[in-house]
């Protein structure tokens, strides 16, 4: 839904006012569904966390941006080589350097399979 609503801005002239619009949604919806999940405390979770909140609100802004020019300007087949290079950046730097979360040789593995498909994913696009 997220990827066939925002290949759909592409052709509207304001794609920043489109990806707002949308995180505004989202927002509300996420608000009023919360206190299903559990307490809803405004005001302890912003004491307890205002700068996970604001780390974590940039990097939705710039991934919502992210989307919003990438598929206004390639398409949503190009959504691959985002995801996974997205995983990739996120398990090594995030997950691995920053958190030093444990990685087996199937995590291993996996992320050189994710480095073989942007690869075969950039033949691809030049062959075609």
């Amino acid at each position: 839904m997220f990827a066939l609503g925002q290949r759909k801005s592409a052709g509207i002239e304001n794609g920043l006012l489109f990806v707002g619009v949308s995180a505004l949604l989202a927002v509300l919806l996420a608000l009023f569904f919360a206190p299903l999940v559990g307490a809803f405390d405004i005001g302890n979770t912003l004491k307890g966390n205002w700068s996970a909140v604001l780390l974590s609100g940039l990097g939705l802004f710039l991934t919502y941006l992210g989307f919003n020019l990438l598929y206004s300007r390639y398409g949503a087949s190009q959504y691959v080589l985002y995801a996974v290079l997205s995983i990739i950046t996120t398990t090594i730097v995030v997950g691995m350097l920053w958190l030093k979360e444990p990685v087996n040789v199937y995590h291993k593995a996996a992320i050189a399979m994710a480095i073989a498909a942007v690869v075969l994913f950039s033949i691809g696009q030049s062959k075609s």
